[in-house]
């Protein structure tokens, strides 16, 4: 019945985007997230309906878009010289049949990323695309979070929708995206309008949010209690009550602490020292030997080069007999170990060019959002009383046309959105360090939705710049005729009557 009622949904979902193009681009974001032919099994298992829907998508756009005002950012082009540069290295690459495994799904990652920013020309469609992305993200981890309450979490032991660790359903994986779509999730229950802010939209976000920190636990994963620091210190710079914030994150963290299984806390304790732990110990090994490739393999070994490391490390071992306790010394040789790491992941595969092209990309998101936050943050409102600051030397402005001005829409939700993007990718950065996740799609979606929130704004601008034009053409006055002079003749009066004919009367001039 539920793969009955999943095919329903998927096919239903299919076929609305021919009533309307757009939804293809919800329908692929969807199934590129949750992996409906992962949880299913006959036409969804069968088919690959990933690659139907991005057809489908590319064609019905198309076909039947709107192409007016169309921007290319320069960080499109470079996620297309990253993909140009990606297929030569898999050409190359010290693993081919591997290599060509993983390229198979990340071209397809970084056209899309690529493309989106195309379809999204107007809020209600950026609105909709973060609203698939909080939900298809929610649909797994409620399912973990319910699990981890029921006890049934654990290093390695979560089954989420399938019982396969890899993509989003592998655990620091989860982790790392679950506390990402916490700030989307927030923007939304403010300023959405496919749904209404409103009490049971703040409790879905609250509820989303819950099970998004639950993920760290039920995984055990360290990669997500490092992101949960990361969010929280993020969250003091947007908050306006800070003291207010600091208290309930204290006193929440107060209650946890001593509900936390002690699985979890024990595993989180190896933070602090990686010798203690043997997956801790095999990555910063591996991150060694990286290194070491990099220098002899500056562009990269391709996609997996992974497969051909060695590592040997000293793994401390700690017993406790009774009252006793001894500490050991045990040497581990490793081969063809992952790089756990995001930052490594690409000086491995991509080499230098591969891993400064990537690091561009997502600085320039950052800094791109930062503009646009502070840029679009409503100034509190200046009247008779308090009028607006003006520096010191300077004239106040008669009128100043802004980007709220325009009579497009109210763009109060633009900077908070830019805000929420900014921080769901510095928490993307920071728990790339400690997880293999360079070409995760719903990453690259981030980084879409980044650029198809500047183009909105590039368009808001344009239609600022020409408001202003066409006001200063009504502004200017229409040249008035000088007063004609009475000793002048009329040009058309001279013409028909010539000289040689006599004066006119009234004609003093001879």
């Amino acid at each position: 019945m539920t793969n009955l009622a999943l095919t329903a949904f998927v096919m239903a979902f299919l076929l609305a985007g021919f009533a309307r193009p757009f939804l293809f681009v919800l329908a692929y974001a969807y199934i590129d997230i949750v992996s409906p032919q992962r949880i299913g099994w006959g036409p969804l298992g069968s088919l690959s309906i990933s690659l139907v829907a991005f057809i489908l998508t590319v064609v019905m756009w198309a076909a039947r878009e709107d192409k007016r005002g169309i921007r290319v950012s320069s960080r499109q082009l470079l996620m297309l010289a990253l993909l140009v540069y990606c297929g030569l290295t898999t050409l190359t690459a010290d693993f081919p049949s591997e290599a060509a495994a993983k390229w198979d799904w990340v071209w397809k990652a970084l056209v899309f990323a690529t493309f989106l920013p195309l379809t999204l020309r107007t809020r209600l469609r950026i609105e909709s695309l973060v609203l698939i992305m909080v939900l298809g993200v929610g649909v797994i981890i409620i399912d973990g979070a319910l699990k981890t309450l029921l006890g049934g979490g654990g290093y390695g032991e979560l089954k989420l929708l399938v019982d396969d660790n890899t993509g989003l359903y592998e655990g620091s994986i989860i982790s790392t995206v679950a506390i990402c779509i916490i700030p989307l999730a927030f923007w939304l229950a403010s300023y959405g309008t496919v749904f209404r802010p409103g009490l049971l939209v703040w409790l879905f976000a609250a509820g989303i949010t819950f099970a998004a920190i639950l993920m760290p636990i039920g995984t055990q994963a360290r990669t997500g209690l490092i992101c949960v620091a990361v969010l929280g210190l993020l969250k003091l710079r947007s908050t306006k009550r800070r003291f207010t914030y600091l208290v309930l994150i204290a006193a929440g963290a107060a209650i946890a602490l001593p509900l936390l299984p002690a699985s979890f806390t024990e595993r989180m304790s190896t933070i602090g020292d990686h010798k203690a732990d043997q997956s801790a110990s095999t990555r910063v090994a591996v991150w060694a030997w990286t290194m070491d490739f990099a220098q002899s393999h500056p562009f990269g070994g391709g996609f997996d080069a992974f497969r051909q490391d060695s590592v040997a490390y000293d793994k401390v071992v700690t017993s406790k007999d009774g009252t006793n306790t001894t500490i050991s010394t045990e040497h581990v040789i490793e081969h063809a170990r992952a790089y756990h790491s995001s930052y490594f992941e690409m000086l491995g595969e991509q080499g230098y060019p591969g891993l400064g092209m990537w690091l561009l990309l997502h600085i320039l998101g950052v800094v791109q959002m930062e503009r646009i936050r502070r840029r679009y943050r409503v100034p509190p409102p200046a009247s008779a009383a308090n009028p607006a600051p003006v520096p010191p030397g300077k004239r106040a402005p008669a009128q100043v046309i802004t980007p709220v001005d325009t009579p497009q829409t109210d763009t109060a939700w633009i900077s908070p959105l830019a805000d929420a993007l900014q921080q769901a990718q510095i928490v993307y950065l920071f728990g790339g360090a400690f997880v293999g996740i360079a070409f995760q799609p719903f990453c690259y979606m981030l980084v879409g939705l980044q650029c198809g929130l500047a183009a909105y704004v590039g368009r808001l601008d344009a239609a600022v710049h020409e408001a202003e034009r066409m006001k200063r053409l009504l502004r200017q006055p229409t040249p008035t005729p000088p007063p004609p002079d009475p000793l002048v003749p009329d040009p058309l009066v001279a013409v028909r009557h010539p000289t040689a004919a006599g004066p006119l009367l009234g004609n003093n001039r001879g």
